[in-house]
Parts: structure tokens; C-alpha cells; sequence
């Protein structure tokens, strides 16, 4: 079993508030097409434009510590931007013939202080024992210590792999892969393969790195590190066609991650 990971960046616009590409997920999924029913998948998407402007309008990371009622509403509404999002990559994945289904993360896991506290995963192995695609998405979730907070797709993905330990996870990124600093930069250069002790390193030495370390790559690489004990683990990017084939097969592309 393989987990997928759709970054937001790579699903829609994030500058642009509830967009869609759908012809990029309609070039996933057919990618996957030539793999499945052999191989079973478990996607897991982020919230891209979808997710991230109800969360922060209405600060829902806050927690029900203030302006709950206010708060509550924003929870509902985050949650329902996700399941409109979540529905146009089902909808993409009924048309290629895959049989994706639709779990709601809000409603499966508990999280504390930040992280998964539990998740009801009984619903995924027999989805998965039956030949279906569950698509799972960062969500709202309810949190014991503050009422409510924001579950990501990497704390998903993580969680996940520690308790199904799948043969691989990618992770699909608008970029190439992980870049020893901003890929932006002109002499920024691919890292094809990465250890354990290296991603630590990088994570220390995030100044000289150029890595941020406190926004999504530096949280990426986190929940990497922790995933790297199970599973293979791919960095690359969702935007070329072939990319995700090459991943499947088990050939260089992106950054490989071995423990």
C-alpha cells in the first residue's frame, strides 16, 4: 500500500481563494490508473486555497478560548470549504474509473496539543481490503485541550504511516523536491537523496541551509523524519507529468528519504 500526499500548492492556486486545478489532478490520477487495483493507494490532500481562509478569518487555531460562538461558525466553515474541495478531486478520480472514496478526517481522529491523540482506522483497512481509493484531507478537528484546532495533511500522512506502514509515501509539491536552500535561489541545488541524520542536520543548521524551518518544508521534514522509520519516502513535484510513475516504479526522481 502507498499513501499519496496532494499538496495544496499543487491542487489549486493559494493566492487565488477556492481554485482548482483540475487538470492537474486529473493527470494524478491518471498516473495512479496504471497502478491500480495491484497496488493499493490512500491519499491524503491539503487545504490549499480551500481550507486556509475561513481558518484564519476566523483564527480557529485559537481554540474555543474566546469569541466562541464566532469560533464555531468558523469551524463549521472551514470544514466546509474541505469537503467542497475534497469533492472536486473525488469527482476527478469517478471520471478516470478509480473508485475514490471520500473520509472525513474531522471525524476519525482527536487531536491534543497539536497532535493526533487518536484515529478510528478500521474504516481504512476495510476500504482498502475491498479495492477502494479513501481520500482523506487536512481538516478541522476536535482538540481535548483548547475545543477545536486545524489537523494537517502531513500530521495525517504521519500518523497514518506509522500505523499502516505503507511501502512508500510522496509527497507531491509544486518544486522538485527538497533544495539545500530557497529553490528560488539561482544556485540552490536538488538533495536526490537524504538521510535521517541529514534532515536533522538541515533542521539545525536552518540559517546556513536556507531552509525555513518554521513554514510547510520545515514541517514536511518533520513529520519525514518520523516516517522515514516505516516507510520509503519521495519529495517531488506533482506539477510534471510522469513524476508520480517514476516515484511508483521506485526510480530516481525527486528526493528519496531512507531511514
Amino acid at each position: 500500500m502507498i499513501i499519496i500526499k496532494l499538496g495544496g500548492s499543487v491542487i489549486s492556486d493559494k493566492k487565488a481563494p477556492y481554485s482548482f486545478n483540475k487538470d492537474i489532478v486529473k493527470g494524478i490520477a491518471k498516473e495512479i490508473a496504471g497502478f491500480y487495483p495491484g497496488e493499493g493507494f490512500i491519499l491524503v490532500h491539503g487545504g490549499g486555497s480551500f481550507g486556509h481562509p475561513n481558518a484564519k478569518e476566523y483564527r480557529v487555531r485559537e481554540g474555543l478560548t474566546n469569541d466562541v460562538e464566532r469560533k464555531r461558525i468558523g469551524f463549521s466553515k472551514t470544514h466546509q470549504a474541505m469537503l467542497k474541495l475534497n469533492d472536486l478531486i473525488i469527482n476527478v478520480f469517478l471520471e478516470e474509473g478509480l473508485p475514490a472514496y471520500s473520509v472525513s478526517s474531522s471525524s476519525i481522529f482527536l487531536i491534543e496539543k497539536g497532535d493526533i491523540l487518536y484515529g478510528e482506522l478500521e474504516i481504512l483497512r476495510k476500504l482498502l481490503e475491498k479495492d477502494f481509493i479513501p481520500i482523506l484531507f487536512g481538516d478541522t478537528a476536535i482538540a481535548l485541550e483548547k475545543g477545536i484546532d486545524i489537523l494537517s495533511g502531513d500530521q495525517i500522512v504521519s500518523y497514518l504511516a506509522k500505523m499502516l506502514k505503507p511501502s512508500k509515501v510522496i509527497f507531491l509539491m509544486d518544486v522538485d523536491g527538497i533544495y539545500n536552500k530557497n529553490p528560488k535561489e539561482e544556485d540552490a541545488k536538488l538533495i536526490e537523496e537524504l538521510s535521517s541524520e541529514g534532515i536533522e542536520h538541515l533542521l539545525k543548521s536552518s540559517e546556513s541551509s536556507g531552509i525555513d524551518v518554521t513554514g510547510g518544508i520545515g514541517n514536511k521534514l518533520r513529520e519525514a523524519l518520523k516516517i522515514a522509520r516505516y516507510s520509503e519516502v519521495y519529495f517531488i513535484n506533482g506539477k510534471v507529468r510522469g513524476n508520480l510513475i517514476k516515484a511508483l516504479k521506485g526510480e530516481k526522481v525527486g528526493t528519496r528519504i531512507r531511514f
